[in-house]
């Protein structure tokens, strides 16, 4: 299994993301993933929330953040989900393309509140969200990596179609090569001194200033990520600015605003606990467990 997010050899390629933002992206609300670094992949995405338990601070600043950026487009009434799982597989998303930040804040063929997420050096556009009807546990590493075989393919199963608030086409400039749409490819199109700024109410720069401080907690290196015996010696995590995505990866062996669990440990807000449900249930559906399988109620069809 490779980690890492240099350029590889990627099959089954996966993200580890932290909560709010894993779930946000696999539920078409969140559209650009931030990082530091270029996607180093094109296509199907899948998406892992590491173990870190999201704080009601952080949920309510990424709520807030996005129902003001997707106003700007007459989007109102965001239907969020009920619950943000942590170390479990979620589903997943296509990587269409990377570009620069100043890139997507003034493609105009964009919507606005989708070049209010550049908030991030690189942004990941992502389309066609998934998610798992049954989001089950499994562990994660840095970087991107490969899913297990076994994983990917109880995994591939479950897969539900989602529908964004307000989904988004980004176009590639060379149709016939998945890679033109990457650093520098609309740079041409757009002048370079132009900023996509708004008229900005106060309530979306106040929204804006919130995601950010709720990313600076990932600017640190990450304690508390989860990871298996042999990923103790992987690179540590690099120190992120401000994630505005979901990022980085679990880590160590116990488990961002515009970029960047279903708790094992359940926020206050949310009603009951739910048993861990791990991809071998899935892969053997016909012998019943102790505690009985279950869905998780943050991944409902709809």
């Amino acid at each position: 299994m490779r980690r890492g997010h240099s350029s590889g050899n990627y099959r089954n390629p996966c993200l580890t993301m932290h909560q709010p933002w894993a779930s946000l992206l696999v539920y078409g609300i969140k559209r650009i993933e931030g990082r530091t670094w270029a996607a180093p992949i094109r296509g199907r995405l899948w998406i892992h929330a590491a173990s870190k338990v999201p704080d009601e601070a952080t949920i309510k600043a990424m709520e807030d953040f996005y129902r003001e950026i997707y106003a700007v487009d007459g989007i109102a009434d965001l239907k969020f989900p009920e619950y943000y799982p942590v170390s479990r597989l979620l589903g997943c998303v296509e990587v269409v393309g990377c570009v620069r930040r100043e890139e997507l804040a003034c493609w105009e063929m964009v919507p606005e509140g989708v070049r209010l997420e550049a908030q991030t050096d690189l942004c990941w556009l992502c389309e066609q969200p998934q998610k798992l009807l049954i989001p089950f546990e499994m562990r994660g590493y840095q970087g991107v990596y490969n899913l297990e075989k076994k994983i990917y393919e109880a995994a591939i199963r479950g897969l539900t179609p989602v529908e964004g608030p307000l989904p988004v086409k980004f176009l590639l400039p060379n149709p016939q090569d998945p890679f033109s749409l990457k650093p520098g490819s609309i740079s041409a199109n757009v002048p370079e001194t132009r900023t996509s700024e708004l008229e900005r109410s106060s309530s979306l720069t106040a929204a804006i200033a919130g995601a950010r401080a709720a990313a600076t907690q990932f600017s640190k290196k990450v304690q508390d990520l989860e990871t298996t015996p042999q990923t103790n010696t992987a690179q540590s995590v690099r120190t992120l600015p401000l994630k505005s995505e979901s990022f980085e990866e679990d880590t160590t062996p116990s488990a961002n605003l515009s970029e960047t669990s279903n708790k094992g440990a359940l926020t206050s807000n949310n009603k009951e606990k739910i048993s861990p449900i791990k991809y071998e249930e899935i892969t053997r559906p016909s012998q019943p467990s102790s505690g009985g399988l279950r869905p998780h109620p943050g991944a409902p069809s709809k």
